[in-house]
C-alpha cells in the first residue's frame, strides 16, 4: 500500500473522540493483575500444563548431553554397536516422553486460555452493564465494542501460548547456561560477550514496539466506531447521497489501520534478526576459541559437539522470549484499555448501605434541583415540582428546555448537582437502583426492538412472565390485532430494531412491554411524536389502559396528547415557567397559551 493519502477537507465533519494512546512504562503490576484471572485454575489446569512443560524441557536438555558428552566420546573410544543401539532406543523413549509432555502442555493451556478469555470478556460486559449513562454519552458504541471483542481476543495468544512459553524458555535458558558453564566456563564466557550488546539494542526497541501496538489498538477502535456508525446511519447516508465521501473516509481510516499494523509488525520483526546476528557472532567465537581449547586439551570432541548443540539451542529461547515480549506488549496495550473500562466507576454510584425503596405509591418531588451535563451550562436551574401519586403530569416546552433531564433524574440515570429528587419522601440517592428502576418504566419515541420474537420483546418487561401474561398485555394495549395478522403471530422473528414493523406497531409492543412490567411510575418520552393521526387514536386508547392506577409523566410536543393531564409543567431554559391543568394554563394566556395557539394555527394552515 502506498503512502497515506492527504486528508480530504470535506471529510472533517466526521469526527471521532479517539481513545487516547495511554503513555505509561511497561507495568508489570498491571500484567500481574491480568494474570490473576488464572487464579481459579491454578490447581486444576495449570499444574497439568506445567508438568507437560517440565517433561518436554527436561528431555530437550538431556538429549544433547546424552548424544555428545556421553555417547560420542564413548563411541570414539571404541564403544560397541550394542551401546549405540541402547542410546538410540533411549533417545526414542525420551522423545516419546517429550511428545506426551507437549500434548499435555498444548491441550491444557489452550483450555486454560479460552476459559480466561471467557471470564475476562464476561467481567468486562457485566461491568459495562452497571455503568451510568454518562459513560455511554462520552463513547461511541463501536469504541466499546472493540474493547469487548478485539482487545480481549488479542490476549488469547498470550494466555494460550505466551505464559507457558515464557516459563519454558526461561527454564530452558537457565538450564542451557548451567550446562554450558559445566562443560567449559572459558568458552561460555567468551560467547556471552555478545549478550550485553544485544540486551542494550533490544531495550532501545521496547518503547517503540509498545507504542506501536497501542497505536494499532487505537486505530482499530476508530475504524470500528466508523463501521458501527455507518451501518446504523446508512439510510441517512443514502438519503443525502453521501456514499462517496463516506467510502473515502473509510478508506482513510482503513489505510491508517493498515499503516499502524505495518509499523508495529516491522518494529516487532527487528528483534529476531538481532538474535540471529548475535547467534552468528556466537557461532564464530565457538569455532575459533573452541578449536583453540581442543588443541590445548581443555575440551573433548564430545563436549565440543554437545556445546555446539546447546549453543544452537541457546539462541532459540532468546528469540522466542522476544516474541513473548512482543505478546506481552500487545497484551499490555490491550489490558490498559480493558482495565480502563473495568476501573471506570459509575457516575451514579449506589450508596453504601442503601435500602430498597419498597413498594412505591408514586409520589414524586423535585426540591430546588440543579443539573448540568457539562460544567458551566445548566440543564435545570432551581426546579421544584410535585407530582402526586396516581396522577398524570405533562412536561412541555421547546427542545432543550429540560424535560428529558427531569426524566433522567427521576430514573436516576443521573444525580442532581444540587437539590433532591424524592419518591414517596425517599431521596433517590438513599435507595438501591434495582428497587427504584424495577418499579419505573420508560416508553421512548424511538422504541428499541431486540432481535428475537415479538413474544421475547414483550417479555423483556418481565422475564418471569408466561406466554398468557404477555398475550393479555398485548390485548390490553391493542397490539394483539396486528400481531395476530402476522404469519407466525407472537413467534414472528423481528430483526434488530424491528424494521419489519411500522412505527405504531413498535410503539404498541413497547406499551405491552411496559404494562407487563407493571410499573408504579410510567414515563412516556415523546411516545406519540412519530405516528400518524389514525395510529395516534389507537395509541391513545392503549394509553388510557396503560395509565390506570399509575403515576405518569408525559413529555410531548403534540399538546392534544396531554390536555387531560392533571398537571402540566411548562419548561423553558431549565426552569418551570408555568404549571396547572389545561384550562388553567389557557386562562393565564402565557407561554402555554402561545404554544397551543401556534399548533392550532399550524393545523389550520396545513
Amino acid at each position: 500500500m502506498g503512502a497515506a493519502r492527504k486528508e480530504d477537507p470535506t471529510l472533517r465533519r466526521f469526527h471521532y473522540s479517539n481513545d487516547e494512546i495511554i503513555e505509561k512504562p511497561f507495568n508489570w503490576s498491571q500484567m500481574l493483575r491480568l494474570f490473576r484471572y488464572m487464579r481459579p485454575y491454578a490447581f486444576t489446569l495449570l499444574p497439568a500444563a506445567v508438568i507437560g512443560m517440565l517433561l518436554s524441557t527436561a528431555v530437550r536438555l538431556a538429549a544433547p548431553v546424552l548424544i555428545g558428552s556421553y555417547a560420542l566420546d564413548r563411541i570414539i573410544e571404541g564403544g560397541s554397536l550394542d551401546f549405540l543401539s541402547f542410546v538410540v532406543l533411549l533417545l526414542i523413549g525420551m522423545y516419546v516422553m517429550s511428545w506426551v509432555g507437549n500434548v499435555m502442555r498444548i491441550r491444557f493451556m489452550n483450555k486454560l486460555g479460552q476459559l480466561i478469555i471467557f471470564d475476562l470478556r464476561t467481567a468486562l460486559f457485566n461491568h459495562i452493564q452497571k455503568l451510568s449513562h454518562r459513560f455511554f454519552d462520552q463513547r461511541s458504541a463501536g469504541s466499546i465494542l472493540v474493547r469487548i471483542t478485539n482487545d480481549v481476543n488479542s490476549l488469547q495468544d498470550l494466555f494460550t501460548n505466551g505464559v507457558i512459553n515464557l516459563l519454558m524458555d526461561i527454564l530452558m535458558l537457565a538450564g542451557i547456561i548451567v550446562i554450558l558453564f559445566i562443560i567449559s566456563p572459558e568458552l561460555t564466557l567468551a560467547i556471552m560477550i555478545v549478550l550485553p550488546l544485544m540486551f542494550f539494542i533490544s531495550t532501545r526497541l521496547r518503547r517503540s514496539i509498545r507504542r506501536s501496538w497501542q497505536d494499532v489498538r487505537q486505530k482499530q477502535s476508530t475504524l470500528n466506531s466508523h463501521l458501527n456508525e455507518s451501518i446504523q446511519g446508512i439510510r441517512v447516508t443514502q438519503s443525502y447521497t453521501q456514499e462517496k465521501p463516506n467510502i473515502g473516509f473509510f478508506h482513510q481510516l482503513n489505510g491508517r489501520n493498515y499503516e499502524s499494523w505495518r509499523h508495529a509488525t516491522q518494529r516487532s520483526a527487528m528483534f529476531r534478526p538481532l538474535v540471529e546476528m548475535s547467534g552468528a557472532v556466537g557461532t564464530a567465537i565457538l569455532l575459533w576459541f573452541g578449536v583453540v581449547l581442543y588443541q590445548g586439551g581443555s575440551i573433548s570432541v564430545g563436549d565440543f559437539f554437545t556445546f555446539s548443540l546447546f549453543l544452537g539451542m541457546f539462541w532459540e529461547p532468546i528469540s522466542r522470549l522476544g516474541q513473548v515480549y512482543n505478546q506481552l506488549l500487545v497484551g499490555m496495550a490491550s489490558s490498559e484499555r480493558i482495565f480502563e473500562f473495568l476501573d471506570e466507576k459509575p457516575s451514579v454510584p449506589e450508596k453504601e448501605g442503601a435500602e430498597p425503596i419498597g413498594e412505591m405509591k408514586g409520589h414524586i418531588e423535585l426540591d430546588e434541583v440543579d443539573f448540568a451535563y457539562e460544567t458551566g451550562r445548566k440543564a435545570l436551574d432551581q426546579v421544584t415540582m410535585t407530582i402526586p401519586a396516581g396522577s398524570t403530569a405533562a412536561l412541555v416546552g421547546h427542545t432543550g428546555s429540560g424535560k428529558s433531564t427531569i426524566v433522567n433524574l427521576i430514573t436516576r440515570f443521573y444525580d442532581p448537582t444540587a437539590g433532591r429528587v424524592l419518591i414517596d419522601g425517599e431521596d433517590l440517592r438513599d435507595v438501591t437502583l434495582q428497587s427504584l428502576r424495577s418499579q419505573v418504566s420508560i416508553v421512548l419515541q424511538d422504541t428499541f426492538i431486540f432481535s428475537g420474537t415479538i413474544m421475547d420483546n414483550i417479555r423483556f418487561g418481565n422475564p418471569e412472565a408466561d406466554d398468557d401474561a404477555c398475550r393479555r398485555a398485548a390485548v390490553t394495549v391493542g397490539a394483539d390485532s396486528f400481531i395476530s395478522r402476522l404469519q407466525h403471530g407472537y413467534e414472528t422473528e423481528v430483526e434488530e430494531r424491528g424494521n419489519i414493523l411500522s412505527t405504531g406497531e413498535r410503539q404498541l409492543i413497547s406499551f405491552a412491554r411496559a404494562l407487563l412490567a407493571d410499573p408504579k411510575i410510567l414515563i412516556l418520552d415523546e411516545a406519540t411524536a412519530s405516528i400518524d393521526t389514525e395510529t395516534e387514536q389507537v395509541i391513545q386508547r392503549a394509553l388510557e389502559r396503560l395509565l390506570e392506577g399509575r403515576t405518569a409523566i408525559m413529555i410531548a410536543h403534540r399538546l392534544s396528547t396531554i390536555r387531560d393531564a392533571d398537571t402540566i409543567f411548562v419548561m423553558e431554559n431549565g426552569r418551570v415557567l408555568e404549571q396547572g391543568n389545561h384550562r388553567e394554563l389557557l386562562d393565564q394566556r402565557g407561554e402555554y397559551y402561545e404554544l397551543v395557539r401556534s399548533q392550532f394555527d399550524a393545523v389550520q394552515t396545513g
